[in-house]
């Protein structure tokens, strides 16, 4: 009895967790891609997916909260998959950026990554405990890592593009950040696979 309240105490304390991060990256999401589009850039803009991402990785951790193995396995299957998707649109902005041109304005990409990286700080400390726990909170330990990574990337390129007087250096950090997320996801991916692929596997008879 003491066991399953341990267990239902530390679901609810998982929930309350991942509500809190899911909130924080989808409000930042809508920040970064608002300021993204007007500032012209692709570092920006590859941030907001990723925060994004992030969200839909704490969503779908939300629901294989107390669920069997199998279910987890799944729902990380369907984040890695969704990430490497929003990979894709990353890189897609940085070609029609390097077609027709841009100007970035590096105010707000400094300011607001600046912003992205102090959440992403907060939800990084949060998530810290858990770093070693079931496959989607280990997934989303390591987006709030890889997103602060990016916020400085972001940070860095806009040094660069006012030093440089080239817009280079933007679409560049939009290609690391989505090269960042394709490796993330594939190597959520292959995990979950594998956690699948054990799940699957006939169990030995008692008998005989």
């Amino acid at each position: 009895m003491s066991e399953c309240c341990g267990v239902n105490a530390q679901d609810k304390e998982q929930r309350t967790l991942l509500w809190t991060v899911l909130l924080l990256n989808g409000a930042m999401f809508l920040v970064e891609f608002i300021a993204g589009w007007l500032a012209q850039s692709s570092g920006l803009m590859a941030d907001s997916l990723d925060m994004l991402a992030d969200a839909m990785v704490y969503m779908v951790g939300l629901y294989a909260v107390g669920k069997a193995i199998q279910y987890k396995a799944k729902a990380a299957l369907f984040n890695g998959s969704l990430q490497l998707f929003l990979a894709g649109l990353i890189l897609l902005d940085v070609v029609q950026r390097l077609i027709f041109g841009s100007e970035p304005q590096t105010q707000i990409m400094l300011w607001i990554s600046l912003l992205a990286l102090a959440v992403n700080l907060f939800c990084f400390i949060l998530l810290s405990r858990y770093r070693s726990g079931d496959i989607n909170m280990r997934a989303s330990w390591i987006c709030s890592r890889n997103d602060m990574i990016a916020n400085v990337g972001v940070m860095i390129s806009a040094g660069l593009v006012i030093w440089l007087d080239s817009a280079i250096p933007d679409l560049v950090i939009a290609i690391i950040i989505a090269l960042v997320i394709v490796q993330s996801s594939l190597k959520i991916v292959k995990e979950s696979r594998g956690i699948l692929k054990d799940h699957n596997k006939p169990k030995p008879s008692c008998c005989g």
